[in-house]
């Protein structure tokens, strides 16, 4: 499935987060802009350091009002273990059925190591208070993921 395009409405979800509490898109319709970044896999290297540096910027990223939500395939309890360990401050989402993934488009076919496999294709969409979608970022570095975001919002975020 590929990646849902700017200007169109951002797919509907509904997912458990590390508490096991129901998180809808719809919650924060016409209440705040949101930061949906979906990673491979808590508590691994590129995943921690996205995690820590979205972290830091924490206020900033309020202060754009943003929301920031996590996205992974990982079960509740290791999101909790994850947020937890890296006293993170924003709320991690499991989609243990990669649906919501899915419909993103960002479960698609990975190489490592000469392996090929399913999995989550490191991606982040700004969606805006009407539910739709701003921008898309494909190309995630997890070093600058943070900055790239507080720029773009800057930027086109009004």
């Amino acid at each position: 499935m590929p990646l849902p395009k700017v200007g169109k409405t951002a797919p509907a979800f509904s997912l458990l987060d590390q508490d096991g509490n129901n998180v809808s898109l719809k919650d924060f319709k016409s209440k705040t802009a949101v930061l949906l970044f979906f990673y491979p896999k808590a508590m691994t290297p590129g995943c921690t350091v996205q995690a820590k540096s979205l972290k830091a910027s924490s206020k900033k990223l309020k202060a754009a009002k943003l929301k920031v939500l996590g996205v992974s395939i990982d079960p509740v309890k290791r999101l909790d273990k994850f947020r937890e360990k890296e006293k993170l401050d924003f709320t991690l989402l499991s989609d243990e059925d990669h649906s919501v993934c899915t419909a993103y488009g960002v479960w698609q076919k990975k190489k490592f190591m000469g392996r090929e496999f399913m999995g989550i294709v490191r991606t982040s969409f700004i969606i805006g208070k009407d539910g739709k979608i701003k921008h898309v970022m494909d190309k995630v570095n997890t070093k600058t993921h943070h900055s790239d975001v507080l720029n773009w919002v800057k930027e086109n975020l009004k």
